[in-house]
């Protein structure tokens, strides 16, 4: 699997089936340097979720910077293998591994592998250009 698949999410949402395709998703640089796809933020949807939810990718030998969220957070690693730093504590994770990532706690996460290293970003409450702090 890597980042460029498309991936559909299917929601049913009073009565109505909402399908978003990663491709119609532009990419940009968030606050923490990786490239995100937000699919679902309700700020970009006519939906109302408590969370958010992205796709990300970390270029191999890149790292995000350090940086704090005050909402919860959530990885979910798709592709490529990482070491996610949180706080004092860093662990290596891969393809298949959920990070639970308290908010107000310092992250980061390096790709130590050798191709894309491509993680879900799930946020609540949805994530805020506000209550990212980049941390240099």
């Amino acid at each position: 699997m890597d980042c460029s698949m498309i991936i559909s999410a299917h929601y049913i949402w009073e009565q109505t089936v909402f399908v978003k395709k990663l491709a119609q998703c532009s990419e940009f640089t968030a606050n923490d340097g990786c490239r995100i796809r937000e699919i679902l933020h309700p700020k970009n949807d006519p939906l109302q979720l408590p969370y958010s939810l992205a796709v990300a990718r970390v270029e191999a030998g890149k790292q995000t910077y350090r940086h704090r969220l005050r909402e919860t957070e959530v990885y979910y690693i798709l592709a490529g293998s990482g070491r996610m730093h949180i706080d004092e504590e860093s662990q290596e994770v891969a393809a298949g591994d959920a990070i639970p990532i308290p908010p107000g706690t310092v992250q980061w996460i390096e790709n130590i592998g050798t191709g894309e290293l491509c993680f879900i970003a799930l946020v609540n409450p949805p994530w805020s250009e506000e209550g990212d702090e980049r941390l240099g």
